[in-house]
């Protein structure tokens, strides 16, 4: 069942569509359709525009429908990345699930636990660790552990890597990252000047 190639699901459950969130979805599409899988953005509202980036990638889908009417009848494809699920997601996942659902936005405030809503639709859950990431970060993640099959503790990781601008500007980055092969925290192109231009703001305010 779970050979062929995987499919990467984000909830976004927003109106609209913040500059960090197109960002990491944009990244997420490509790094998708370069490993031949699928990215789709699911529960989308009527009035959501999708940008050029992701209309333009051919691994990416938009998708109005929310995941429990995408896979009502088939519910033991899909593995929700829960904070709370008590088995870690491993290498042997890959071959058990083909669908990888990631529920909710980083940044909501109030917050909406939709992990917890998925949860009780009755997909069953993977944990990531126990720190933080981006939805990018998430993604590539679940994506090194079920199709490259590294284990999770064997993902060459960053925890809150301080993004230097100048001599005189730096940031704290409130996340786990993967790094890359120099050990830098690998971000979607575009993020560091985004968060650069955008220092006099809160993080949460970029989504």
């Amino acid at each position: 069942m779970a050979a062929g190639r995987k499919t990467f699901i984000v909830e976004h459950l927003d109106e609209e569509l913040g500059p960090w969130s197109e960002l990491e979805y944009a990244a997420i599409a490509k790094e998708t359709r370069d490993t031949r899988g699928r990215f789709i953005l699911s529960s989308l509202p009527p009035t959501f525009q999708v940008p050029a980036a992701l209309s333009r990638n051919g691994a990416f889908t938009a998708e109005r429908r929310g995941v429990e009417e995408l896979y009502a009848t088939d519910k033991s494809r899909v593995c929700l990345l829960d904070p709370s699920a008590s088995e870690d997601l491993s290498p042997e996942d890959g071959d058990k699930f083909d669908v990888f659902l990631f529920g909710g936005i980083l940044g909501d405030d109030p917050p909406r636990d939709r992990t917890s809503e998925l949860r009780e639709k009755g997909f069953e859950g993977r944990r990531l660790g126990p720190k933080q990431m981006t939805t990018d970060t998430a993604v590539r993640v679940t994506r090194m552990v079920v199709q490259d099959k590294i284990a999770l503790d064997k993902v060459p990781y960053v925890d809150f890597p301080e993004l230097k601008f100048n001599d005189h500007e730096s940031t704290e980055m409130p996340f786990r990252y993967v790094t890359d092969q120099a050990g830098q925290p690998i971000m979607p192109a575009g993020m560091k000047e985004l968060i650069q231009k955008d220092a006099d703001k809160a993080v949460d305010d970029l989504f």
